[in-house]
C-alpha cells in the first residue's frame, strides 16, 4: 500500500486542526513565558507557575506540529503521533478552563473528534 493511500479527508482534517493548534499551543506558550498581559489576572491555574504551563504549551505545539506533516505525508507515525498529540491537547484544554471556558470546551471536543477519527480502523476497500 503507497503512504498517499492512506491519505483520506479525515487525515487531512486531523492534520490541519493538529497544525492550528500546534501553531497556537506555541504562541501561548510563549506568551505565557513572556508573562503577557492577555491572560486573566485573577483566575486559578492548575499550576502555580505560568512559566511552567507555557513550557508545557510549546512542547504539546511541537508534538502536533510534527504529527500533522506527518499526516499530511501520510505516514502512520503521524497516526500514532496525531493520538498521542490530540490526547495530550484534550487534557491541555480541559486543564484550561478556567482561564476560557468556552475555548477550553471547543477545542477539547475538536481534539476528542482528531483521536476518533484516527484511531478508528481504515475502512474496507481503501
Amino acid at each position: 500500500m503507497d503512504n498517499m493511500d492512506r491519505v483520506t479527508g479525515w487525515w487531512i482534517f486531523a492534520g490541519v486542526l493538529l497544525f492550528i493548534g500546534g501553531v497556537l499551543d506555541i504562541i501561548w506558550g510563549i506568551a505565557a513565558l513572556g508573562d503577557s498581559k492577555f491572560f486573566t489576572e485573577n483566575v486559578t491555574h492548575v499550576f502555580q507557575n505560568l512559566h511552567t504551563w507555557g513550557w508545557i504549551s510549546i512542547i504539546i505545539g511541537v508534538i502536533e506540529l510534527v504529527a500533522a506533516f506527518s499526516l499530511f505525508a501520510g505516514g502512520g507515525f503521524g497516526r500514532v503521533i496525531g493520538i498521542i498529540a490530540g490526547s495530550l491537547a484534550a487534557i491541555s484544554a480541559l486543564l484550561t478552563i478556567s482561564v476560557a471556558p468556552f475555548w477550553g470546551l471547543c477545542v477539547f471536543f475538536l481534539s476528542v473528534v482528531i483521536v476518533y477519527e484516527l484511531a478508528k480502523a481504515p475502512e474496507a476497500g481503501s
